[in-house]
């Protein structure tokens, strides 16, 4: 996965992909949180259909009803696939209790819930952003159960 601003961070600590980004999650859950909370493309595309992402789980729905205009755009379509599974991983990071982001060797972000149970929410979001389905807002619903 390529995340610019993870790049560069990574650069200037001198670490590897995916034992870097780990150290940093371990070093500073909140910090690496706010940084995976940016989604910076998905929050400008969706505020220009009107809708604004406030980290909550009605935003999930919300999105879910937009309509899927990125699709027209090839390039654009991974990193606002990639976006959205990072947003939706904030949204359960912040609104479900015990869910941590953690890494995976790769160095891959996912949401590890209380259970134990790991979510590749990027996978989700790039399901979602190429096809609509699974929904976000049913990732999320499913991983509140849980």
């Amino acid at each position: 996965m390529n995340i610019p601003f993870l790049d560069n961070w990574r650069k200037r600590q001198g670490g590897t992909q995916g034992s870097g980004l780990a150290a940093a999650v371990e070093a500073d859950p909140d910090g690496v949180a706010e940084l995976l909370a940016e989604c910076e493309l998905l929050r400008v595309r969706a505020g220009q259909q009107g809708l604004e992402l406030d980290d909550t789980p009605a935003s999930l729905s919300a999105l879910d009803q937009l309509p899927p205009r990125w699709r027209e755009d090839p390039e654009e379509l991974p990193w606002l696939g990639n976006d959205a599974g990072l947003y939706l991983g904030t949204v359960i990071v912040r609104t479900v209790a015990g869910a941590s982001w953690d890494i995976w060797p790769s160095g891959r972000p996912v949401v590890r819930l209380i259970s134990g149970r790991e979510i590749d929410v990027v996978a989700a979001g790039l399901d979602w952003a190429m096809s609509g389905s699974p929904e976000l807002s049913q990732v999320y619903a499913e991983s509140a159960e849980s």
